[in-house]
């Protein structure tokens, strides 16, 4: 059954919230501009580095022995990485021939889930109505039922066992000749799929984890292909029941890009400070590899630009939601101020953005920046242009049926003295609206110099 709490703000606390998050919004601005304009340069440095990498590397078809000409050298090589002892899991004691063995732990417990819903109330107050419910899931960490906001829920979590997320990673993979130094074998795991890591555990092992957990009557302990599993049954699961899922890198052929150093690898040094490295899940040329580097450094730049250019909008939103605040006194009209507001802050967000980005590539790239400068300053001219080629209301312009539309008084003089053109031209002053003789010096009814 839902359970509804409701609270309610004055306008007082409101304004309060507003001035401190002006606070919060400067800072999320200056976070928001840093980022966009480091995420451009770190665009460009890591494109420079993946290109002096494509630059110098040797490709090397056949690793199965060592090659002391290759020390120090970027090279690219594809090969079986191949285990060659058997890691354990140090608690359980499952083990296996592979890259990494990953231990994955759940918890059955009620979690709490909340719908919130709030409208503003005459006099600038706001109510505030949260809806709780509860269901039973799997979760990755024990949840601490004592914060529920329905006390029939609280207390109700508990575990029959504590124990955390493992990983072990094998230090003895053989790739060829050599050997695969740890922050490659990590990459191998971080970027491959696991299978099923098999578990078999003697009764002994089985009889010493049953005596870690808490025994409600009969067996606690069951295994089930690659998991154990910690409750009375694992077809009817309780509150409190642990399973604990084993799954592992196998040897898999690999491809890498790295620096040979002795009888193994590391990283690449280009310049700028930067190392270059790369490892891919199965047979690919170089060319692969350098195309799918360029991607994910792309892929990184528009991620990073998106979350700096929504730092900045809603970190300007944040300094100026006190205005729709000080108007919540009539709900409606505040609701129309912050509709102006976010359209503005969205507006100076992008306008923003688009500086900051156009000041880090004339800083890293300077003549693209220059040129992105030069198309930007034609595009201003070319619309200020257009703009002064249409009449503003209440220029200085006449109206005639001679072509003379559009012009202004500076050009009256030259059309009253064409001569023999066959047309007739009606002048009006500007200033009062009087007819205007032809090759009149001053207007007849007000007097003013034409």
């Amino acid at each position: 059954m839902a359970y509804q709490v409701t609270t309610r703000k004055s306008y007082g606390q409101r304004l309060s919230e507003s001035i401190k998050g002006v606070g919060a919004g400067i800072l999320l601005f200056f976070c928001g501009t840093i980022l966009l304009f480091w995420n451009e340069g770190n665009f460009v440095k890591t494109r420079k580095s993946i290109k002096e990498a494509e630059k110098v590397l040797v490709e090397v078809g056949d690793i199965s022995s060592l090659d002391p000409s290759l020390s120090g050298k970027l090279i690219h090589a594809s090969a079986f990485a191949e285990v060659k002892e058997a890691l354990v899991d140090g608690t359980f004691g499952v083990s296996e021939t592979a890259i990494a063995i990953r231990r994955q732990v759940e918890y059955l417990q009620y979690i709490e889930n909340s719908e919130t819903h709030t409208r503003d109330l005459i006099g600038g107050g706001e109510e505030t109505v949260t809806t709780y419910t509860y269901e039973i899931a799997w979760t990755s960490a024990p949840v601490n039922s004592q914060q529920f906001s329905d006390p029939s829920y609280r207390s109700s979590n508990h575990t029959l066992i504590r124990v955390d997320d493992n990983i072990e990673y094998s230090r003895n993979v053989a790739f060829g000749a050599y050997r695969l130094p740890p922050f490659i074998i990590e990459d191998i795991e971080l970027i491959s799929e696991s299978v099923p890591a098999q578990v078999s555990l003697n009764e002994r092992d089985i009889a010493r984890l049953e005596q870690t957990v808490q025994n409600r009557g009969g067996r606690m302990v069951h295994v089930q292909g690659n998991v154990i599993y910690f409750g009375r049954s694992p077809s009817s699961p309780d509150i409190g029941d642990v399973r604990v899922t084993f799954v592992k890198t196998p040897p898999m052929d690999v491809s890498i890009m790295a620096m040979v150093k002795g009888d193994t690898f590391d990283e690449y040094p280009t310049s700028g400070s930067r190392k270059f490295s790369m490892v891919v899940v199965g047979r690919a040329s170089a060319e692969e590899m350098f195309e799918e580097a360029h991607s994910a450094n792309e892929g990184l730049r528009i991620l990073l630009l998106l979350l700096g250019v929504v730092a900045v909008m809603f970190g300007l939103n944040l300094m100026f939601s006190i205005l729709p605040t000080l108007f919540k006194v009539l709900p409606f009209l505040g609701n129309i101020v912050g509709i102006g507001v976010g359209l503005v802050c969205f507006i100076l967000g992008g306008v923003w953005s688009l500086v900051v980005i156009s000041i880090a590539w004339l800083f890293y790239r300077p003549l693209i920046g220059l040129t992105l400068l030069a198309i930007a300053f034609l595009g201003i001219r070319f619309l200020k242009k257009r703009g002064s080629n249409k009449n503003p209301k209440g220029s200085n312009v006449i109206d005639g049926n001679d072509g003379t539309d559009g012009k202004d008084i500076s050009e009256v003089k030259e059309v009253n003295n064409v001569a023999n053109t066959g047309n007739t031209v009606k002048l009006f002053c500007i200033n009062c609206g009087s007819p205007i003789q032809p090759g009149a010096l001053f207007c007849s009814g007000c007097g003013k110099k034409i």
